[in-house]
């Protein structure tokens, strides 16, 4: 068993070619593990391709890291990668995507919820020109109206914000060529909004539909500000309209202002109407401030993420990284896309 501890980032010599990798980012996954362990290689071994399961662990506290080095003891495909502390589901996607070796790589959620039955389908759409397959979700079992609905929305504003098409309805699981990932990899930025840089890399594409499965074991581990604060990190990362939106409001509520302030002289000059006095005062100052503070704080937003960027932090840390010694007759030729 080999184990490679505390970089940041792993060395390429390190890593043995296989024809396709798996990725899994979890969180305190334990009770799903076993069962995603076993679909995989149910999926994975009739392809008659080498594959390894990269299987990251992001600071998890239920035994999950524990667990997967366990399993790279005995089983030589599986690469368990564990990091330091919790980094967050962007970073360990992308610790994962540094680790892989395969010539292609394959995106999946350890809940199930993306049914790992379709890989195959994947393979077949790679080997026909396709560098990216996007799976976009026709149904999603399991999960409550306001969630889809909201899901629904976001995906459609960020298309029409960003200045490149971000696939609607896709989430995390998709198929990548090497080449895909390595310009993935290639990219210096620490914030890091996923779904918006798979799109943003380019290359040729194909879209499969799906039903998403309800989950198989455990509970989300997103909650509802976990969500927003995801959305907003996609917004910001990948487009400015929100600040010409603010400068829009103010310019609108100045425009409002002085057309009120307007009104009022020429109602006390002309007409001799009293001034209105303390209610529209407070309720005009009380709206301006409001449109203030919503644009020093979305201007915020963007200062933190350049702040953040200029300290050069590595996006991870890694723990170790542990997988069992291939035979050689683990190794069958890589697939060639």
């Amino acid at each position: 068993m080999t184990s490679r501890v505390a970089n940041p980032h792993p060395e390429p010599t390190a890593k043995v070619p296989v024809a396709l990798s798996v990725v899994v980012p979890l969180y305190n996954e334990r009770a799903v593990l076993p069962l995603l362990l076993e679909r995989l290689t149910q999926v994975l071994q009739p392809l008659g391709i080498s594959y390894e399961l990269v299987l990251v662990d992001d600071g998890s506290h239920d035994g999950s890291g524990v667990y997967l080095l366990e399993q790279a003891a005995r089983n030589p495909t599986i690469v368990a990668v564990r990091l330091s502390r919790n980094f967050g589901k962007e970073a360990a996607l992308s610790a994962g995507m540094d680790v892989s070796s395969g010539d292609a790589v394959v995106i999946l959620d350890a809940d199930l919820q993306d049914p790992p039955e379709l890989i195959g389908s994947m393979l077949e759409a790679m080997r026909a020109g396709a560098d990216i397959v996007t799976m976009k979700r026709r149904t999603r079992a399991g999960e409550s109206w306001g969630k889809r609905l909201s899901a629904h929305l976001f995906y459609r504003l960020m298309s029409r914000i960003s200045h490149f098409k971000i696939p609607e309805d896709t989430g995390d699981f998709r198929l990548m060529s090497r080449r895909a990932v390595n310009a993935l990899n290639s990219l210096p930025e620490r914030n890091r909004y996923m779904k918006g840089l798979f799109a943003w890399v380019g290359f040729p594409t194909h879209v499969i539909e799906y039903d998403r499965d309800p989950r198989a074991a455990g509970n989300t581990k997103w909650n509802l500000l976990g969500l927003i604060g995801l959305a907003l990190e996609g917004i910001t990362s990948f487009s400015i309209v929100p600040l010409r939106w603010a400068s829009a409001l103010g310019l609108l509520a100045a425009g409002v202002g002085m057309s009120f302030g307007l009104w009022i002289v020429v109602g006390a000059v002309f007409h001799g109407n009293p001034v209105a006095g303390y209610p529209s005062m407070i309720a005009v100052t009380t709206f301006l401030g409001g449109v203030q503070l919503l644009s020093v704080g979305l201007l915020g937003e963007y200062v933190g993420k350049t702040y953040f960027e200029t300290k050069q932090r590595p996006l991870y840390v890694l723990r170790d990284v542990v997988q069992s010694p291939r035979q050689a007759s683990q190794t069958p030729t890589p697939l060639k896309d």
